[in-house]
């Protein structure tokens, strides 16, 4: 069990927009109910939202030793067909109204409008006994890769992220990111740990709706992405009296240094407190976080390693690096670091893989005080709005559904591009890509070039691509 609620019974565990409330022994109640409807060890799929419902099957599952596997519950529905055929699940725990969706499943409880779905799947993949949780790692393309983490995983990076950010049960998070989203998750799981109060809401940050709640539910802190940040600044958050408000994180890419120094100059002059942090999914969620205290005098900067872990930089031949600004991958070492991925559901009974070290597949440098700062990234990934997209992976399931189509990935975080020869299938290939991924219409263009370019062994030259950006 990761979460002894009943240290915190009578402390309001959730309360959301519609002043709906569950204490944590409520919400210990309803969520067993939900486990033992299972009754035993296996895998159960997540539709997850920013709701009640989903939060507590969620925790009922994993409390019980149950491994959930959390999605989107907005995704295409063709993407969420193929994931299901390759880990074949045995149990769905979906929004009421998605359950006509799956008119071949047999529906067997209810709770807070979300139902329990059992699936007949002619047979079932074993689970290693350590395993606690899969995660996507790919953002919304559908792709089967999933990370693995332990209970030990998510246990001790909640405890970390606990600890350095000073959490107590007076704390109330509002909900800003989606719950299978490792960042927002880990806001879930390290406020459990100490009996906070989570305030729970699906409206966006751009609805009034989303700070009428904020104001008067208290929240005293939120989370947000490189993009949460761009808007609240658009939308002159600064101007904005929230007493109740208290920490403001950033994590899930880099922050332009310009916006950082905003941020930290207003947070100091207002008493708030502003953490930049740095974290995959591969570990859990944070390895690295800058002190609130330090937030201006190192703006730009990630920070140092979270409690109990440890960072270094090793050069392209995998020697450690001891001087200052001197650039090179960024290693973490942690009881944080999962098990490794997943991409079938053979692989679900795999053991540690990692064994605690991760190379972060992050190009940074460290100062003389020791804090870190990311330069690059070493592979194609980007972080749109937060969530991590694989550009390889996104440009497979474009070809793959435009055949012959001449294109390429690329771009830079929060700014994809899509490059095409051919003028005409412009639209076609935006508007499929919204409806399969769910992207925000802003965060990527089409770009049309004469050609795609490439070496002589018919790879595409991605860097070639880079004067578009």
């Amino acid at each position: 069990m990761l979460w002894d609620f009943s240290k915190f019974a009578d402390n309001t565990a959730l309360l959301d927009e519609y002043g709906i409330a569950l204490s944590y022994a409520g919400l210990k109640k309803e969520s067993e109910a939900v486990a033992e409807v299972v009754g035993r060890r296996c895998l159960v799929f997540c539709l997850c939202r920013n709701e009640i419902g989903s939060i507590l099957g969620y925790v009922g599952f994993i409390n019980a030793g149950i491994v959930p596997l959390l999605l989107n519950s907005h995704m295409d529905s063709g993407l969420l067909r193929s994931l299901m055929d390759a880990y074949q699940p045995p149990y769905m725990w979906v929004p009421e109204e998605m359950a006509s969706d799956f008119s071949e499943a047999e529906t067997l409880c209810q709770a807070f409008h979300y139902v329990l779905l059992r699936k007949h799947y002619s047979m079932e993949y074993p689970l290693h006994e350590d395993l606690g949780l899969l995660l996507t790692t790919s953002g919304s393309t559908g792709s089967p890769k999933f990370v693995r983490q332990s209970y030990e995983n998510i246990l001790d990076n909640a405890r970390a992220i606990a600890d350095y950010l000073e959490l107590d049960e007076k704390e109330r998070p509002i909900t800003t990111l989606p719950m299978n989203y490792t960042y927002g998750l880990s806001i879930l799981h390290s406020h459990f740990l100490v009996g906070a109060e989570v305030l729970v809401t699906e409206k966006s940050m751009a609805q009034r709706e989303f700070w009428n709640f904020f104001r008067e539910a208290g929240a005293s802190s939120f989370g947000g992405v490189p993009y949460t940040y761009e808007m609240l600044d658009r939308m002159r958050f600064m101007g904005m009296a929230l007493p109740s408000l208290k920490t403001m994180t950033q994590a899930g890419g880099k922050l332009t240094p310009e916006l950082h120094r905003k941020f930290a100059e207003w947070a100091g002059e207002h008493g708030k407190k502003f953490i930049v942090m740095y974290g995959q999914c591969e570990a859990t969620a944070r390895m690295g976080y800058l002190p609130a205290e330090k937030a201006l005098e190192k703006y730009g900067s990630m920070g140092i390693a979270i409690p109990r872990g440890k960072f270094h930089l090793e050069d392209a031949e995998g020697r450690t690096i001891t001087e200052p600004h001197v650039t090179g991958e960024l290693v973490y070492e942690g009881r944080n670091v999962t098990m490794g991925y997943a991409e079938c559901g053979a692989d679900l009974a795999k053991g540690d893989e990692r064994h605690g070290i991760l190379a972060t597949g992050d190009m940074a440098q460290f100062d003389e005080d020791g804090y870190y700062y990311i330069v690059g990234r070493k592979k194609r990934f980007l972080k749109i709005y937060g969530n991590r997209i694989n550009l390889d992976e996104l440009e497979r399931l474009l070809k793959g559904s435009f055949p012959g189509l001449e294109l390429a990935c690329g771009g830079v975080d929060d700014h994809l591009c899509i490059f095409l020869v051919e003028e005409g299938m412009a639209e076609e290939v935006r508007s499929f890509t919204i409806e399969k991924t769910k992207l925000n219409s802003a965060a990527f263009r089409t770009v049309i070039i004469p050609e795609i370019p490439k070496n002589d062994a018919g790879k595409t030259l991605y860097k070639d691509l880079e004067k578009y950006y």
